[in-house]
């Protein structure tokens, strides 16, 4: 199964976000790469405790950063 997860940069809270709605998660960190553990963490917990973990599960993450710069 591929899961897609967004990741986005929130400038005002200076935090990562990631949003997948069917595992489901919503999960923020302020390091990029800390974020990504912790969604890889998360997942197989929620999907183990929901009863949908499967043995090929795949993330596609999807990142956008926005910054303004005027």
């Amino acid at each position: 199964m591929i899961y897609d997860v967004d990741m986005t940069w929130d400038d005002e809270a200076g935090v990562w976000c990631a949003v997948c709605d069917s595992i489901p998660i919503a999960l923020e960190c302020k390091s990029y790469d800390a974020l990504l553990e912790r969604v890889k963490v998360a997942t197989l917990e929620i999907l183990e405790l929901n009863g949908k973990l499967e043995d090929s599960i795949h993330l596609c993450f999807r990142t956008v950063h926005l910054e303004s710069i005027a």
